[in-house]
């Protein structure tokens, strides 16, 4: 018999494989979880904006770096409107801006002195990094008694939440960018509203 290849050579991982292996663990927030980590992170010394940052990322399913990229002038605040500037080649879409959102935007640029063009800026009026948003989730999720928290939680707790909502899979497919559906299709396959009335 042949000899077993070495570890990640010569076998090709299905995308069925990939979507598997990202199902075994629960890898987003419910809406009850997520509730208590936007309460925390109103509690850091910068509690206006990180809250509006981490209800943003949940709210349009932002990856990190989409979400401290996010620029005043992609912000439509009469129409409620925010454009998301999806990257990895990502489909970028126009979406809503719920009530309490766009009060809460509202409240932090009313908060600022500047002019300067991004959304979220740090005391040195530069962009967030990555790693400052990694450190804020960590220390908001840390408050809220929550493990396992990173910024990538939040994208995958919007999927989860829309798929529960039973909405169908080329919406959500639309809403998080995804130009491939066998990135969705974990969300509407594990979502529990499938299995309701399973046993009436």
């Amino acid at each position: 018999m042949p000899a077993n290849p070495p570890k990640g050579q010569g076998v090709k991982s299905s995308p069925t494989d990939a979507t598997d292996r990202h199902e075994r663990a629960k890898d987003y927030l419910s809406p009850g979880e997520m509730a208590k980590l936007l309460d925390a992170a109103k509690a850091g010394r910068h509690g206006m904006r990180d809250h509006l940052l981490l209800l943003m990322t949940y709210r349009h399913g932002l990856r990190v770096s989409e979400a401290v990229g996010l620029r005043r002038d992609e912000l439509d605040l009469d129409r409620a409107r925010l454009w998301v500037r999806r990257l990895k080649g990502g489909l970028s879409v126009e979406q809503p801006i719920a009530g309490d959102e766009l009060r809460a935007i509202k409240r932090h640029l009313a908060a600022r002195t500047d002019a300067l063009p991004w959304l979220f800026i740090s005391e040195r009026g530069q962009p967030l990094t990555r790693q400052a948003v990694n450190y804020m989730t960590a220390a908001a999720a840390e408050r809220a008694d929550l493990q396992g928290v990173h910024p990538h939680t939040l994208r995958h707790s919007c999927g989860f939440a829309l798929a529960d909502k039973g909405h169908d899979l080329r919406l959500i497919q639309d809403y998080l960018g995804h130009r491939d559906p066998r990135h969705t299709v974990h969300y509407t396959r594990t979502a529990g509203r499938r299995f309701e009335g399973l046993w009436r």
